[in-house]
């Protein structure tokens, strides 16, 4: 079995102002990364569309419909003040979240060994009804719903490393003990949740960073704080929100990340999956800003996840 890479030429379509952040140059670099030959062996599928069930298993139907009431024929309109929608965002948006749930099947159906999800708009920030922090649907949570409800699994654990904290994830499992939440970012920073005395139903796990906080304090965080929960928990899936704006060069944070950080993190997951899920991970991209580090820290994690055993 091989990786898996979920893709789709929509997400290039979701437009947005001029000098906005998560701009479709994000994926067109992730894109042009993964083109190289060195990743000929990954399997390549086009994202389906996610029917409306999927949508439902984290947000209530009004927020669906709201975001179809939003969604404009031509230009661009803001949902607030960070998140923006044109007319193919609402598409690609759908096409995400039927992404995810299309890499859960396949990892979980024994297609394929582990999955990276190459996609945008993110989702981590989205709350059961609200769109916030350029994030419609929270793929993440849903795929980790997709898993439980579509294939019987009763524990699925999500890890977020995205320099942002992942809050409508952790909203969405706030009671929930059946999934375990676990983050690292920097503290303070947007949206200004994620301390580590928010716990959730004995589930939330944040290790939040300081700014400037460098490899050796995340690597720290994980090993005391997140690593031991996970085998704690034994997930049957593992779940990455793989934000890769923690780098040292993204402009939106202030921590000092360099790919070998990722490298190993992705490497400490996956020795947990081999531990507890049969190696089964889906990674999904959520934020990274700065286009280099972007390209040349997803090609880091998609190489490492090929190497699994």
């Amino acid at each position: 079995m091989a990786t898996l890479l979920i893709h789709h030429p929509v997400f290039a379509e979701h437009l947005v102002p001029f000098g906005h952040p998560e701009r479709p140059e994000r994926i067109q670099a992730v894109e042009a990364a993964l083109s190289d030959d060195r990743f000929a062996p990954l399997l390549r599928e086009q994202a389906r569309m996610a029917d409306v069930e999927m949508i439902l298993l984290c947000h209530p139907l009004s927020h669906l419909e709201a975001m179809r009431h939003y969604s404009p024929s031509e230009s661009m309109i803001r949902v607030d003040a960070d998140t923006t929608m044109s007319p193919m965002t609402l598409e690609a948006a759908l096409i995400a979240v039927g992404g995810a749930c299309q890499a859960v099947d396949a990892v979980l159906d024994g297609d394929a060994k582990n999955a990276f999800c190459a996609m945008r708009p993110p989702g981590h920030h989205a709350e059961p009804d609200r769109a916030m922090g350029f994030c419609f649907f929270n793929q993440a949570a849903i795929a980790a719903r997709h898993a439980q409800r579509g294939h019987g699994l009763e524990r699925i654990a999500v890890v977020d490393w995205d320099v942002h904290h992942g809050n409508g994830t952790q909203a969405i499992f706030w009671d929930d003990p059946s999934v375990l939440y676990a983050s690292t970012h920097q503290m303070p920073l947007y949206p200004g949740t994620g301390a580590a005395s928010e716990s959730g139903a004995g589930n939330i796990f944040n290790a939040p960073l300081a700014p400037g906080a460098d490899g050796a304090d995340f690597r720290r965080s994980f090993e005391t704080v997140i690593l031991p929960a996970l085998d704690a928990f034994r997930p049957q899936l593992i779940i990455i929100s793989a934000g890769f704006d923690a780098h040292s060069r993204d402009p939106l944070g202030e921590l000092e990340l360099v790919e070998a950080d990722f490298v190993w993190a992705t490497e400490q997951l996956m020795e947990v999956a081999n531990r507890h899920s049969h190696g089964r991970i889906v990674s999904i991209l959520e934020g990274g800003y700065d286009l280099k580090a972007l390209a040349a820290s997803t090609a880091a994690h998609v190489e490492t996840l090929m190497r699994a055993g």
